[in-house]
């Protein structure tokens, strides 16, 4: 596990900029929402996810995550096939809270490009620089209100 300025990003993990992780296991996709996003959006409420069998594009909406503060929304990390949803958040959607990257997944995608789309990805020495930019950018819109 890697602390990077309060935020638990761990190693080996790919991240999308709208703050989905993907875990590559085989070929499989596994996707949950990232600390920084579960820490900003506070206790999560309600998760409305796709279906099994649905096709996702690389960055397209496929959820929405929703909190006591906003709606937030889930981004597919890597294009492909939904295969699996956790449902055990149908029953306690706090497990993003408690445990964003193990009991807090929330879908597994079978890919159809994994290689080519890693590399859009935000992963290794890159992650640091990706949580600067979004302390900032928080920092900023924070400032605005």
């Amino acid at each position: 596990m890697a602390i990077i300025k309060g935020y638990d990003m761990p190693d080996g993990l790919y991240y999308h900029e709208e703050h989905s992780w993907a875990r590559v296991e085989d070929n499989r996709v596994t996707v949950g929402m990232d600390d920084i996003f579960q820490k900003e959006a506070g206790d999560i409420v309600f998760v409305d996810l796709p279906d099994e069998e649905d096709e996702v594009e690389q960055g397209e909406v496929c959820g929405k995550i929703q909190s006591r503060k906003w709606i937030g929304k889930l981004c597919a990390p890597v294009s492909g096939e939904i295969v699996e949803i956790n449902e055990d958040l149908e029953d306690d959607t706090g497990l993003i809270n408690q445990d964003p990257y193990g009991k807090g997944w929330i879908l597994v995608i079978e890919p159809s490009d994994l290689e080519n789309e890693l590399d859009n990805l935000i992963h290794g020495d890159t992650v640091v620089d990706f949580i600067e930019r979004e302390i900032k950018r928080t920092e900023e819109e924070r400032a605005k209100a």
